[in-house]
């Protein structure tokens, strides 16, 4: 009997022993330092890619601040004379509000419209809703050039030349359908169980929208409006086309007549450029963390 005792306390030691063990911990490997070779073989491609890009917008602000006649690398004395006359006597100011309220104007409302469709697409089935998608993918491979004259007819019929209501008609028109795909992709991600789950406690599908999907949106709505805007901001051909005069003229096309028929003045050139390109920059720099991440989501198939 005390044989026995003595056996089943050695085994229970031994159970208790090997529960409490903790398991060996696991040493991660060192991270092999790179060979300077191989860092050159990353490093070299995109400092010279890094150089042709910057270039380009150095010379631009060269010509931009340095006074009129000099041919200095390097400007100094800076001069603002020639942003002064773009702004003032060119009317640059007039453009950059138009381009403003047009690039606003587009975002919003493609915004809107791919939010709601892109809704549609992703938690509803309907009848050629396969032939929908593709329309929307084959008008992508339509110039905006063949266009011009079936728009221009349509808007002078309904008196929308010469005003930014039609330049945004036609910018939200020709941007919709990529947004509404991205979106939709972007929509199928989210976990349908989630809005059932919102539902079953009592919401509307409206209030499960606006409670669970329209906050994990933020990667999406950020891609779709900045790009929006900025495709509205840069476009020449509708505003050169639907605007003809010169209080309705976006950058675009105010940037066009700084160059003469026999001379360019390319102080105000670069100076008009810088104008238009800052609000591009700002707004990258600041939305550049969201744009890989809601394109990327929208390009998955759910």
């Amino acid at each position: 009997m005390t044989e026995t005792l003595g056996k089943t306390d050695t085994l229970v030691r031994e159970v208790v022993d090997t529960t409490h063990r903790r398991p060996p911990v696991k040493r991660r490997p060192r991270p092999v330092a790179e060979e300077p070779g191989k860092r050159w073989l990353i490093h070299l491609p995109l400092a010279l890619y890094l150089l042709f890009t910057i270039v380009p917008f150095y010379w631009m602000l060269v010509f931009a601040v340095r006074p009129t006649g000099s041919t200095q690398l390097v400007p100094w004395p800076i001069s603002f004379e020639h942003f002064d006359t773009v702004w003032n006597d060119i009317g640059f100011g007039v453009f950059f509000y138009n381009s403003v309220v047009m690039g606003l104007g587009v975002l919003v409302f493609v915004t809107l419209l791919s939010v709601m469709g892109g809704y549609a697409l992703a938690r509803f089935k309907f009848r050629g809703q396969k032939v929908f998608l593709l329309a929307m993918l084959c008008s992508q491979f339509i110039p905006g050039a063949m266009m011009l004259i079936p728009l221009f007819v349509i808007f002078k019929g309904l008196g929308l030349l010469n005003s930014i209501t039609g330049l945004v008609i036609a910018e939200v028109a020709f941007q919709l359908p990529l947004s509404l795909i991205l979106m939709a992709g972007f929509i199928r991600n989210i976990s349908v169980e989630l809005e059932e789950a919102a539902m079953v406690d009592g919401c509307s599908r409206l209030r499960a929208f606006f409670a669970v999907v329209l906050p994990q949106l933020k990667p999406a709505l950020v891609a779709v409006g900045s790009f929006a805007f900025i495709g509205a901001w840069n476009n020449f051909l509708f505003a050169l086309m639907f605007a003809t005069r010169q209080d309705k003229f976006t950058l675009p096309v105010g940037l066009s007549y700084t160059l003469g028929e026999f001379n360019t003045d390319f102080g105000a050139l670069a100076a008009g450029g810088v104008v238009a390109a800052v609000p591009v920059v700002l707004v990258f720099a600041v939305v550049q963390r969201f744009l890989v991440q809601g394109l990327s989501a929208g390009a998955v198939k759910g």
